[in-house]
């Protein structure tokens, strides 16, 4: 787990516990534990996209390729991990206006799309404003992660088991009996999602225009855990 981990930890209130009897005629107690570990994102990806329209299908396309060369250009310049840079669809397609119940060829848009992953956080804004100045037409998807997101997993599950067996442990000695051993632990895998966090096309575009990057608040990665635990007592 990198140096930097946050060990701020919320443990976070459980179900009550619950005495009951299992198949072996030994009392059991069912606690859950929950924690959640709280981590600065260490990566981002980023959606960058350039769009060209023409009369002519091959021109729009000439002028698309032109334009995302120069924006793949300004990126391998940028000293970024050699597949950092991935293309996510391509399109040409044909534009309408509609007037009257009647349609009419407008001409053609061609758009390429491609993600970037950006392995040090405070680069995304010169990135950005970077690739807008280069041509590149939009740029949104902004979203933040962990380059070791299962360790982070891994330490949110100890710790959930660790808030478990304390509640069992207080249940216990609550109900005057000494714990046996652990029965069973299962774990509640709901997953603890990267929700995107869309950035706003028109703030780059002022960013860009103004010869500056756009400011980029990461915020903070969480982790969630949530277990089970069954033990025996006597």
């Amino acid at each position: 787990m990198r140096s930097y981990l946050i060990a701020a930890v919320c443990l976070m209130a459980s179900a009550a516990p619950v005495l009951a009897q299992n198949a072996t005629d030994l009392p059991v107690i069912v606690t859950t534990g929950r924690a959640e570990v709280k981590m600065p994102p260490d990566r981002a990806w980023v959606s960058i996209v350039a769009e060209s329209r023409s009369k002519d299908p091959k021109e729009a396309q000439r002028v698309n390729t032109a334009a995302m060369n120069a924006v793949m250009d300004k990126l391998k310049g940028m000293s970024l991990a050699p597949d950092a840079i991935r293309t996510t669809s391509y399109e040409l397609q044909p534009e309408f206006d509609y007037a009257n119940g009647r349609q009419t060829l407008r001409g053609y848009l061609a758009r390429n799309s491609v993600e970037v992953r950006v392995d040090e956080i405070a680069r995304v804004g010169d990135i950005l404003g970077a690739v807008v100045g280069s041509g590149a037409t939009s740029v949104g998807g902004l979203r933040f992660g962990l380059r070791d997101r299962e360790a982070a997993e891994r330490e949110a599950l100890r710790l959930a088991v660790r808030d478990a067996r304390a509640r069992a442990d207080a249940a216990a000695a609550g109900a005057g009996v000494q714990i046996v051993r652990v029965m069973r632990v299962e774990e509640h895998r709901g997953g603890s999602p990267e929700p995107p966090r869309p950035m706003m096309r028109q703030m780059a575009m002022e960013g860009a225009a103004a010869n500056m990057a756009p400011p980029i608040t990461p915020g903070i990665i969480e982790i969630n855990a949530t277990v089970t635990m069954t033990v025996n007592v006597k």
